[in-house]
């Protein structure tokens, strides 16, 4: 199956709008014409792409907070819904770094290999993205390692404050059936 990940500017210039409001519950202009902030949840933002009413897309998203080794490197992790496509909670993840192997993301007592390409990773399917996103929504941070090209170790964290709020906005906004 084909993943579609969100562009690395257009991601990372939205959560910073975003997160960077006076209230993080206020809610950010959108910055591409057709995409729409729903609202900030602590640490995750939810958007909508295209019209009201048969939205293409919906989505979570977070940024690694500040002050660890992966803020400001582009990196993000989002939970997407495509109506159209029948596609519901589906993880894409944009690395701080490329690997050159094998990634894993470790929730809590859980640890689950992803697939990659360039910097962008994804859960091996359909199952491990229920899996992935059930960890997610009742976890308090997790982390996506691996060691880059020149063999050093990486790893980039995330807070999952707000993250089922987010998910769950995100999925609301693109129910299925449109």
């Amino acid at each position: 199956m084909r993943r579609t990940v969100i562009g690395r500017t257009a991601a990372t210039g939205l959560m910073a709008t975003s997160l960077a409001s006076a209230s993080l519950a206020a809610v950010a202009p959108a910055h591409a014409a057709d995409r729409t902030p729903i609202a900030v949840f602590r640490d995750w933002g939810a958007f909508r792409e295209g019209p009201a009413v048969g939205p293409t897309r919906c989505f979570a998203i977070a940024e690694p907070p500040r002050g660890t080794a992966a803020a400001g490197r582009g990196a993000f992790a989002s939970v997407a819904s495509w109506p159209a496509k029948r596609v519901r909670a589906q993880l894409a993840v944009r690395l701080s770094h490329a690997p050159r192997g094998p990634v894993t993301l470790s929730l809590a007592n859980a640890a689950f290999g992803l697939t990659v390409r360039g910097q962008e990773a994804w859960a091996h399917d359909r199952h491990a993205d229920a899996a992935i996103v059930a960890a997610i929504r009742s976890g308090s941070s997790m982390s996506i390692s691996g060691v880059t090209a020149d063999g050093v170790p990486f790893a980039d964290a995330y807070r999952l404050r707000g993250a089922a709020s987010a998910i769950d906005a995100a999925s609301l906004a693109c129910p299925p059936g449109r």
